[in-house]
């Protein structure tokens, strides 16, 4: 496998099974720390949902992903184009990467881990940049979601 091809992060998170699980799983808990305007939406697995990004900066992309698989309590993931950014550009002619969150007892807590592999398909005019922004991009939304879930966060 290509050395660019895959993002693995992984965060131990000092919450609940249960707590982790929804904040990945329930749209709106989600949106909530990854910075989307999920309000009232929910997660479908085979359905696409869209919303506009809330994150300073990308206010105008709308956030666009096709839900893969829901395994309760163990796995959720989902299709989505990466850094797909630029106004006016249509990403969904191009092959999307996947995106995985697995998540496992490790005490004192619980393990997240997210892989987003398959940027070997992405066109090579914006793999790198691709691949470099959501690798930085992941490292801030396992901080993100540790904060969401630590005690002093918003829950």
């Amino acid at each position: 496998m290509h050395v660019l091809d895959r993002i693995e992060r992984k965060v131990l998170l000092n919450a609940s099974r249960k707590q982790v699980w929804e904040a990945l799983t329930q749209a709106e808990q989600f949106g909530d720390w990854f910075g989307i305007a999920l309000r009232g939406k929910n997660f479908v697995a085979g359905e696409t949902i869209q919303a506009p990004i809330t994150y300073p900066g990308y206010e105008h992309v709308v956030w666009k992903a096709r839900i893969e698989r829901i395994l309760p309590q163990t796995l959720f993931s989902f299709w989505w184009h990466p850094y797909a950014v630029e106004e006016g550009v249509d990403y969904d002619m191009e092959t999307p990467t996947l995106v995985e969150f697995t998540i496992e007892d490790r005490a004192p807590g619980i393990l997240l881990r997210v892989v987003e592999s398959g940027f070997d398909n992405v066109p090579e005019a914006r793999r790198q940049k691709a691949f470099k922004m959501n690798s930085r991009g992941w490292d801030e939304q396992m901080g993100n979601i540790e904060s969401y879930l630590s005690p002093a966060g918003s829950k």
